[in-house]
């Protein structure tokens, strides 16, 4: 994924991910094809961490989350869990631990202040799709596949069940937890689990000007509008309109809504002081 940016402002590797910031845009990517990118407890932790190394900077206004190889991701690492299963437990702390962690990553991206789009080339399976359906949006290539297959092999997707449930209808999450298949990309794009489907030899230019046109709003704004969306959402209308309500006050009284709505009068660019 990083390949075709150029002049890149920082870029580091950090175990299985690598990280890149370009014009405000802040790429992590999964590096580890040889695992299928799979959430071991060191690649939750890379992962964790380089989010919040994106919520502090001030820099990134937009977050993309993608992967190396054919496997976007294959869910936790099933090598690690079963070895676990060596410990006078039988493995019973260590599987709690991962899931803890994993929630805890899962949470991370639906609270952090910008805007998180996974960008899936591959395979999303088992907490792999539960990866896609935690971020706020999703693109795939068309020859992307989404699955939760815990019931084939006799683990129920439990935890991949949470955000997959939270994105498309009862039905359709039933339908992918029970039958454990795959849906291609236009089906998930039907279900609600992805935004768009992008050609993969157009991915890298669509969806740089994707990320670039979030990441010319205010940051300000953007961090209001995701926080009150996901707050409101589980609210009784009435209650979610009157905290939509004064959201929008809060907004209004802002330094960016001043300066977006006059530019609008003024038929200019807004100067966005993210405040």
């Amino acid at each position: 994924m990083t390949e075709a940016l150029t002049s890149p402002q920082n870029t580091s590797t950090q175990g299985p991910i690598s990280t890149l910031l370009h014009e405000n845009v802040y790429r992590i990517v999964m590096r580890r094809p040889e695992r299928m990118n799979s959430l071991s407890r060191e690649m939750m932790q890379a992962l964790s961490t380089a989010l919040d190394e994106a919520a502090a900077d001030p820099e990134v206004r937009v977050i993309l989350l993608g992967a190396e190889g054919k496997v976007f991701c294959a869910g936790h690492d099933l090598k690690e869990l079963t070895a676990a299963r060596a410990s006078e437990d039988n493995g019973a702390a260590f599987f709690k631990e991962t899931f803890d962690q994993c929630a805890a990553l899962m949470q991370k991206i639906v609270t952090l202040p910008k805007p998180v789009i996974a960008v899936v080339t591959g395979v999303a399976t088992a907490a792999g799709c539960q990866l896609v359906a935690s971020c706020d949006l999703a693109l795939a290539t068309d020859t992307a596949t989404f699955c939760t297959p815990g019931v084939n092999i006799g683990l129920f997707c439990s935890t991949p069940m949470v955000a997959l449930s939270r994105n498309v209808s009862r039905k359709q999450a039933m339908e992918m937890l029970l039958t454990g298949e795959s849906i291609d990309a236009s089906t998930a794009k039907e279900f609600g689990l992805i935004n768009r489907i992008i050609p993969k030899d157009y991915l890298e230019v669509v969806v740089q000007k994707y990320a670039s046109t979030i990441a010319a709003k205010s940051a300000h704004t953007v961090k209001i509008g995701k926080e009150a969306f996901y707050h409101q959402l589980d609210m009784p209308l009435d209650e979610a309109y009157r905290y939509a309500s004064q959201v929008m006050t809060e907004n209004m009284l802002a330094q960016d809504a001043e300066e977006g709505i006059n530019a609008f009068f003024q038929k200019r660019a807004p100067e966005w002081q993210n405040r």
